[in-house]
């Protein structure tokens, strides 16, 4: 947890603001005394009508009178038995419209006054005037308080970075595994801190910024807590958006307070998280002038202080960010942020030192082998490998086991690829046998391909959202490039369920429509992104907008109509290409397709050495390498009909 990184300067509310708390408070008391003390121990007179009161007067009862305009006091004089007098003191409220009243007390010679005047009173006039603008006030704080705005106007421009002192962080180097090229780079920065008189003597100035690009979940924020931890300096951690609010301005006084704070602390760590909501670009695509002005002002404050101050201050910005593309040219320029460090996913190596991190108070079992579940999760970032060791653990404490074992790291590696297991959905037969012949034809196809990786496990057990089967493929190594022929074996891979379906049912279902989704979008940017077209070569025509989140959607260059309908009959000719393939290569093996289909539905799942061997068996068409090679298949081949028939 954050901590003040010195008790003297722990953050305490303006004097203004206790201030106004205290006469708020005050106020608040003096009108109870006012108006609801007086009720409860002012004197309690029994009341009568008006018209006992004028009867009690014409019969000469009333000895005299205290009139005021909302109430009459009189008293009345009364011998005992025993010839004491007792006087009483009735009180009753008078009516407005009765003018006869001073007349008829003269007649019957009552004594009567108007009441003094209330030596108090100024003090209820002054809360009248004053109490009615403090509650608005009040209930405007209150507002502004719900809305985030802060506890007080005052305070609205205060820096709100969280503050951990000097190694406090919890986190050091041996905590972040897999990004030793990374953890190279800023080893430099954390020897600054410490021995900031090697550098200086040789007139050498440490980097004012370091930029902290790579996917989610690779660890960015953990390194830049490492760097903090090594160093033992102070760490300001804050996220790019806290700076903007709905004030213009806010956000550039938040700036300047927090170089301040930095400055007065220095050496010491800033540390802004996702930078890009704060630094996009000024002149970027899809912006307008005027957009954003507090968003502007907030990134024109944050470039001038990172100019302000001198390299060696002891004062080192690390940002993080997902979206280097969209960050503002002078902001990533040398003199603010001088180094750019890729904190990239991790290879086998790096995913097996992760998974060891995070192992470290999970006990396992003898059979759990890293090494084999690192090979297991290509593509894992350190937060997804994180959150399988936790599911594991998780995974076993359900199963009332003393260890967690190999078996339980298997199943959470599928519950995060595949989804949660959803035997409560229950297919009937048709749809059952629709799905182990579609997962089968994946299979079968995968075993051929090349570069596709070795088909570990089969199932029918719906899974996740939409998935009623799925067919897991895993790598035997990690890879960085994919080849020509690799994207066109994907694709025919990702259409080998519907294949299955046209060939045993003669009919497909909606099971592959997301697989038809991929294989499109696949040989798509097989055209336009990585100019593998022999008719409209190496030309890009969609633009990444998007370097570390995955996702498609890329936008296309201004084309011609003409281009256009070229790329989409280009895409479609490698589709149909694929799917004749698919077709061709699960007609070769039609009595494999059947044979595993039928132990499937009745095992439900297929996997291990067993599988491995039925899919040796796969055999390869003559046309496949042929198709692979080129991508082309020569015209004297079967038409998809001819294979259907």
């Amino acid at each position: 947890m954050p901590v003040e990184t010195n008790k003297k300067r722990q953050i305490k509310p303006p004097r203004v603001r206790q201030f106004g708390g205290s006469l708020l408070i005050l106020l608040t008391l003096l009108l109870l005394l006012n108006f609801i003390v007086p009720s409860f121990f002012g004197p309690r007179l029994p009341q009568v009508p008006y018209s006992d009161f004028i009867a009690q007067v014409q019969a000469g009862k009333v000895d005299k009178a205290i009139i005021g305009g909302d109430r009459i006091q009189y008293s009345i004089k009364s011998e005992t038995p025993d010839g004491k007098v007792v006087e009483q003191v009735f009180a009753t409220t008078p009516i407005a419209i009765d003018l006869d009243l001073p007349r008829i007390l003269r007649d019957n010679k009552v004594e009567f006054a108007a009441p003094p005047p209330d030596q108090n009173g100024w003090i209820g006039t002054l809360l009248s005037w004053v109490a009615p603008p403090l509650i608005f006030f009040g209930i405007w704080g209150f507002l502004i308080n719900r809305q985030g705005g802060g506890p007080a106007a005052l305070t609205v421009g205060k820096s709100k970075a969280r503050i951990y002192s000097e190694g406090s962080t919890g986190v050091k180097f041996p905590d972040v595994a897999g990004v030793d090229e990374a953890k190279a780079e800023l080893e430099e920065i954390v020897d600054f801190l410490k021995n900031a008189s090697k550098y200086t003597t040789l007139g050498a100035k440490i980097p004012k910024g370091v930029l902290l690009v790579g996917p989610p979940g690779t660890g960015k924020t953990l390194l830049a807590k490492a760097i903090a931890g090594e160093a033992g300096v102070p760490f300001f951690s804050i996220s790019g958006s806290e700076f903007i609010e709905l004030f213009v301005g806010v956000g550039a006084a938040r700036v300047r307070d927090l170089f301040e704070q930095a400055k007065q602390q220095a050496p010491c760590i800033v540390f802004i998280d996702e930078l890009d909501a704060l630094g996009k670009s000024r002149g970027g695509a899809g912006g307008f002038v005027g957009g954003n002005d507090e968003r502007e002002q907030t990134l024109n404050q944050l470039l001038t202080e990172m100019d302000g101050f001198d390299a060696n201050t002891g004062v080192i910005i690390i940002a993080a960010t997902n979206r280097p593309e969209v960050l503002d040219p002078a902001l990533r320029r040398p003199g603010r942020f001088d180094r750019q460090v890729v904190v990239d996913r991790p290879d086998k190596i790096g995913r097996e030192a992760i998974l060891k991190v995070h192992a470290r108070n999970v006990k396992l079992a003898d059979d759990v082998d890293l090494g084999v579940i690192a090979v297991r999760t290509p593509g894992f970032a350190g937060a997804d490998l994180a959150n399988l060791v936790n599911e594991a653990a998780l995974l076993a404490a359900r199963q009332n086991r003393q260890a967690v074992v190999m078996a339980d790291f298997n199943e959470a590696i599928e519950r995060l690829v595949a989804g949660l297991e959803k035997r409560s959905r229950v297919l009937n037969e048709t749809e059952k046998k629709t799905v182990a012949y579609h997962e089968v034809g994946h299979a079968i196809i995968g075993a051929l391909m090349p570069g596709a990786g070795k088909v570990e496990k089969i199932s029918v057990v719906p899974r996740g959202v939409g998935a009623l089967g799925y067919t897991i493929q895993m790598p035997e190594e990690d890879r960085f490039l994919m080849v020509e022929d690799e994207i066109r074996g994907r694709i025919a891979t990702l259409l080998g369920g519907r294949s299955a379906e046209e060939i045993v049912f003669g009919k497909v279902s909606t099971g592959a429509s997301d697989d038809i989704q991929k294989a499109t979008d696949l040989a798509e940017r097989y055209i336009t992104l990585y100019g593998m077209s022999d008719k409209l070569g190496p030309v890009a025509f969609e633009k990444i907008q998007q370097q570390f989140l995955e996702g498609y959607g890329n936008p296309r260059r201004s084309i011609s109509p003409k281009v256009a309908e070229e790329i989409d009959r280009e895409v479609k000719q490698i589709v149909d290409n694929a799917h004749h393939i698919a077709l061709s290569i699960l007609q070769t093996n039609r009595d494999l397709l059947e044979e595993t289909a039928q132990e499937l539905l009745q095992k439900e799942i297929l996997e291990g050495s067993q599988l491995r061997e039925r899919l040796q068996q796969a055999k390869a068409p003559e046309e496949l390498n042929e198709w692979l090679r080129s991508g082309k298949l020569s015209e004297d081949q079967p038409l998809l009909q001819s294979i259907l028939n």
